[in-house]
């Protein structure tokens, strides 16, 4: 007996199961992560969803997605699914820390009951797996597209969904097009539920952006006014989806890893670590301590950076010009002391931690008007530790 199936037995999972056998769960599955993993029959999934978040010991819904498994060739004995969705569930007490829940779904059939009756921040992953694969879920109660535009044709995480703009015709729009593509970024309050009058007035509805609020991408909020008051939002996340999942599929494991960087500029190698480490657990590498350590120091070195650069924007919004030039010019500096260290092959700890003390000292000397410090000092120090 595994631990994961003694662990199983002691959980809700496990009572569940024993009392109703092969009727709901298919199969238990092995995973490099090590996270318990069972197939689960379609028309079950609903009810032991229920049963557990109703026992209380795993209570959170951690992610909702799904797989286009069409061309998948060697199952190993898992079950026939040209679709799958993927439940993973979190506890917070228990035998049990989480559990993942996997129901095949035939391609003649992508439909599964929702759960936003169970956990209602399943809204908008379910949204996302319908946008992306075609997979309806009944009842769901706005059941739109959430990360492409309305008008969008197709599911673009369809192995059958083109990935390069060079696979289809020039892109044009005529102007009959273009006023339906404006239209349909028309926003239709009673689509989501929401009153255009109340007792005393009628509401009025305000496009807030797209605009790009210090993020590396842009951003939709619908506010529905009454007079001055803001009573409600509604926020258009799609506008930030760039398609990095589309963009994976004609890239090699390691050719992919740049695109991570895309993610936050000046936290590149922050975002890289989540792809790697997962490549790494799913090909069985064990990385040497020497890099787990250099790792460590490059997510110092550009959480750093982040917040330099979060530091100086801030200031700037607040009236301030000189923080921002300064801490600009620091992380200039600083990026090219990494690019160095990581040429040379060597990156040393205590010159990194040498820099950065002189770079808390100076900044806290430096005053409104009156520099104790200039940005060519800075630069001129930084390069030194190099």
């Amino acid at each position: 007996m595994t631990e994961v199936t003694e662990r199983l037995q002691e959980s809700p999972l496990g009572a569940f199961v024993a009392a109703r056998s092969q009727d709901v769960v298919l199969l238990e599955e092995a995973t490099r992560d090590g996270v318990p993993t069972f197939w689960v029959r379609r028309g079950q999934i609903h009810a032991l969803l229920k049963s557990l978040k109703a026992d209380g010991a795993l209570r959170m819904l951690f992610d909702l997605t799904a797989l286009d498994e069409r061309e998948h060739k060697h199952r190993q004995g898992l079950p026939d699914a040209d679709f799958t969705v993927v439940y993973h569930i979190k506890s917070f007490s228990g035998p049990l820390d989480e559990v993942r829940l996997k129901v095949p779904l035939d391609d003649n059939a992508l439909n599964l009951p929702t759960i936003t009756d169970i956990w209602p921040n399943a809204n908008w992953l379910e949204r996302e797996v319908w946008d992306l694969f075609g997979i309806v879920f009944e009842g769901h109660p706005h059941l739109t597209r959430i990360m492409t535009p309305p008008s969008w044709v197709g599911h673009p995480l369809r192995k059958d969904h083109y990935a390069r703009a060079t696979e289809r015709p020039p892109y044009t729009l005529s102007e009959d097009e273009v006023f339906d593509e404006q239209e349909a970024l028309r926003f239709d309050p009673k689509a989501w539920g929401m009153k255009r009058h109340s007792d005393n007035s009628d509401f009025m509805f305000l496009n807030l952006g797209p605009n790009h609020p210090s993020v590396h991408g842009v951003f939709r909020i619908v506010l529905q006014l009454e007079g001055e008051e803001i009573v409600d939002a509604v926020p258009d996340i799609g506008f930030h989806h760039r398609g990095a999942e589309k963009m994976a599929e004609r890239q090699t494991w390691h050719s992919f890893i740049p695109y991570t960087d895309r993610i936050d500029y000046v936290g590149g190698v922050m975002n890289n670590f989540p792809y790697v480490l997962g490549v790494e657990k799913l090909a069985g590498i064990t990385v040497p301590p020497r890099a787990q350590m250099m790792r460590v120091m490059l997510a110092e070195f550009f959480r750093i950076s982040s917040h330099l650069v979060f530091y100086g924007t801030m200031v700037q919004d607040l009236g301030q010009l000189s923080p921002s030039s300064i801490c600009s010019m620091i992380v200039s500096a600083y990026s090219a002391s990494l690019k160095r260290s990581a040429a040379s092959g060597c990156i040393r700890l205590s010159s990194a931690l040498a820099a950065w003390r002189w770079i808390s000292r100076s900044a806290g000397k430096r005053k409104c008007g009156n520099s104790s410090i200039s940005c060519r000092s800075v630069l001129m120090n930084m390069t030194r530790w190099s």
